[in-house]
C-alpha cells in the first residue's frame, strides 16, 4: 500500500482541469502563495485529508465515462513521491494524466527530488506557471492567466525545454 496523498479536494466530474469529464484530485500544501489563487484553501501544508492512492483510484475507477485525471493543488511536485503510485495506476488504466504547477517548467526540471521528474514522465500535458493575478484572463482555455502554458510534458522532457502542447483538446 502507498504513502499517504495529503487531499485538500477531489471532483469526479470535472470539466474545467482539462478536456473531457476528469477527475480532478487537489493537493494539500503549496509554497507559492500567488496573489488571487483560485484555491487558498489549499495553501497550508497542515490539514487537508490523507489517502492512499490506492483509496483515490478506487474513486477514480467507480466512473466509467472519465478521459482523464487532473493533479491540482496546493502544489501536486511537492507531494511528487507521494503522488506517483497514483500516476502510475491512471496511465495503467489507460487514462490521460494533466498536472498543474505553480513551477514553471525550468524551475520544475531544476528541482533536485528526483520523484519530481519521475511524475512529470508520467504526465501527458503539464500547465505550468504561477497564477498571476494581472494577466487573469478568463477567456483562456485551462488557464487562469496568460503567463501560464499548456504543455506536452513527454515532449518536453525529449526536447530539454518546454514544448507547447498542440492537440486541439487542450487548446482548441
Amino acid at each position: 500500500m502507498s504513502e499517504g496523498i495529503r487531499v485538500a479536494g477531489r471532483v469526479n466530474d470535472s470539466i474545467t482541469d482539462g478536456p473531457g469529464l476528469r477527475y480532478t484530485l487537489f493537493v494539500q500544501g503549496c509554497p507559492r502563495r500567488c496573489e488571487g489563487c483560485h484555491n487558498p484553501q489549499a495553501l497550508p501544508f497542515e490539514g487537508g485529508t490523507l489517502m492512499t492512492a490506492e483509496e483515490v483510484f478506487a474513486e477514480i475507477g467507480k466512473n466509467p465515462l472519465l478521459s482523464g485525471v487532473t493533479f491540482s493543488g496546493g502544489e501536486p511536485f511537492c507531494q511528487a513521491a507521494a503522488l506517483l503510485p497514483l500516476a502510475q495506476y491512471v496511465k495503467a488504466a489507460g487514462l490521460e494524466l494533466a498536472a498543474y504547477t505553480g513551477y514553471c517548467w525550468e524551475e520544475l526540471t531544476a528541482l533536485p527530488d528526483p520523484a519530481v521528474r519521475q511524475l512529470m514522465e508520467l504526465c501527458d500535458v503539464l500547465i505550468d506557471g504561477p497564477f498571476v493575478l494581472a494577466q487573469r484572463n478568463l477567456d483562456l482555455r485551462f488557464r487562469g492567466s496568460a503567463n501560464q502554458r499548456i504543455l506536452n510534458c513527454r515532449a518536453s522532457l525529449a526536447a530539454g525545454a518546454p514544448v507547447w502542447e498542440t492537440s486541439p483538446r487542450w487548446v482548441g
